[in-house]
């Protein structure tokens, strides 16, 4: 029996899954949590084969949360389930100790296919993740992103910017007060060498982070 720990902030995304899971042969849910320190604890606790981790989340993102849960046990599986399909989120998880990487569309049997393959020690990545990922070692394509160099709660933080997200509403969704969003903006900022949130905007756009039809027309 493959035992499996949800971890997603969201109380019915965690039930759509779970729900989905429990019908699947041979796993089984041994946990829920809503964010990273609660997963590091249930990792202790419940000892799980696998685990199913989302990417935005308060208090430690899902990428923090993948680092440190490698070092806890390097023989439980994570499988990040996401939203987010763009570079460079695949390739920083993966980097982190990620066995899997799927979006939250994917179909069930495309989930249960990648819990066993983990758990029998392969890596899974969705079609859809893979392609983009070849795609961008094609000759022409974005290598190097410079969104590479920004640390995983610098990357939550520049995504929510890039949506139109206020300050406010960035320290709700991440557990952070205003004046430590502002650090993690202007840390941003500087590290990608531009001034402000257009520009920001406009490079997540040329570098396949940000779909436009997501923000509307940019002026």
């Amino acid at each position: 029996m493959i035992k499996v720990l949800l971890v997603d902030d969201h109380d019915i995304v965690r039930t759509g899954i779970r729900l989905v899971v429990e019908k699947m042969s041979g796993i089984k849910i041994v946990g829920e949590c809503n964010d990273g320190y609660q997963a590091l604890e249930m990792v202790e606790k419940e000892k799980p084969d696998v685990v199913l981790m989302d990417v935005n989340m308060p208090r430690m993102s899902g990428l923090e949360a993948t680092k440190k849960i490698t070092d806890i046990d390097p023989y439980v599986r994570i499988i990040i389930l996401t939203i987010h399909a763009e570079n460079p989120y695949p390739k920083q998880l993966l980097d982190a100790g990620a066995n899997g990487y799927l979006t939250k569309g994917c179909a069930a049997q495309e989930l249960e296919e990648s819990i066993k393959k983990v758990y029998a020690g392969q890596r899974y990545v969705g079609a859809d993740i893979a392609q983009q990922m070849a795609l961008s070692m094609l000759p022409g394509g974005q290598k190097d992103s410079p969104f590479d160099g920004l640390t995983g709660r610098e990357m939550e933080v520049m995504m929510l910017l890039v949506r139109g997200k206020k300050a406010k509403e960035i320290g709700s969704i991440l557990g952070l007060n205003d004046k430590t969003v502002a650090t993690y903006k202007y840390r941003i900022l500087e590290k990608l060498e531009i001034k402000n949130d257009v520009k920001l905007t406009h490079m997540a756009i040329r570098h396949g982070i940000l779909d436009p039809k997501e923000i509307g027309t940019i002026e």
